[in-house]
């Protein structure tokens, strides 16, 4: 089924969850391992992210196995930098065969150490350019990113939501933010792009934190800040990767509750392919029911 399908038909919060493709049969066999934990939380839908190269056709294998034989509605993503067009159509052409309705459009990361590269070279510069390709020869329901404390490149919230805007004409159906750990940053982004007239769905990304030093690098590529109370509280456990976890847990559950509560359309839950930390802060959700609390 089409996620913004799903969204709209849906009377509770959606709850995805997104894993990064294997490197390794081991690291394929991990990943296999995590999803299959998680299944029986019955996710809306669950996605996995792209990796370049050889790595393509085992993403789009682990997707086709999570919607086929799982039975999960699974989202591929797919990346604009570093392919033509018609390298990306054969991948589309491939997601498409394997049964699969949705597809996460996004610009990519300029390449690593790639000497005289610029984006001006690229037949995709923009998510926008990928969108309106998808939607112009293909039937899927596309979704794209978004950042409620502004992409790296960014030079201010106006051109962040032009961009948006762009996406959302494109042919855009739903949006998943970037992490982010403070939820009226979330509530802040939502009240502009709602005054700039995008109405699609924008579900909240939350990623549990689990290790100190990971969040830190995680938080230091993606731009996103961390409110100073839970700074020092990491800080006061960065020693102990137990007790780390378990703050990690504790905030992603209070921070998803509140969400929840105050209207957000569900929770994507960047899993870095583990499954206790979600499985516990899902777990707790479903039983105190703080969308119920709305108004």
């Amino acid at each position: 089924m089409r996620i913004s399908e799903i969204i709209s038909r849906s009377e509770q919060p959606v709850f995805s969850f997104e894993f990064f493709p294997p490197r390794s049969e081991e690291g394929e066999h991990n990943l296999r391992q995590a999803i299959e934990k998680l299944t029986p939380l019955e996710p809306s839908f669950v996605s996995i992210t792209r990796r370049g190269g050889s790595a393509t056709a085992r993403t789009v294998e682990v997707t086709r196995w999570m919607k086929q034989e799982l039975g999960l509605e699974a989202m591929a993503h797919l990346t604009g930098y570093g392919s033509t067009a018609e390298e990306l159509r054969g991948i589309l052409d491939c997601i498409a065969e394997a049964g699969i309705e949705n597809v996460l459009a996004l610009r990519g990361d300029p390449p690593q150490e790639q000497p005289g590269w610029s984006p001006e070279n690229e037949p995709i510069q923009h998510a926008s350019d990928l969108i309106e390709l998808i939607a112009r020869d293909y039937s899927f329901c596309v979704g794209a990113a978004c950042y409620p404390e502004l992409h790296v490149e960014s030079r201010d919230l106006d051109s962040d939501i032009r961009a948006l805007k762009a996406k959302a004409d494109a042919g855009a159906g739903f949006f998943i933010t970037q992490l982010f750990f403070d939820n009226d940053v979330y509530f802040r982004f939502v009240e502009a792009v709602r005054a700039a007239g995008i109405e699609q769905p924008i579900i909240p990304g939350l990623m549990p934190i689990t290790n100190a030093e990971q969040i830190k690098r995680m938080t230091a590529l993606s731009g996103a800040t961390m409110p100073s109370e839970l700074i020092a509280q990491i800080e006061l456990r960065a020693n102990d990767s137990d007790t780390v976890l378990e703050l990690g847990v504790a905030h992603a559950a209070l921070q998803a509750a509140d969400l929840l509560a105050r209207g957000a359309p569900g929770i994507h839950f960047y899993t870095l392919n583990r499954s206790p930390s979600t499985r516990a802060i899902l777990s707790a959700l479903k039983i105190s029911r703080p969308w119920e609390r709305r108004g």
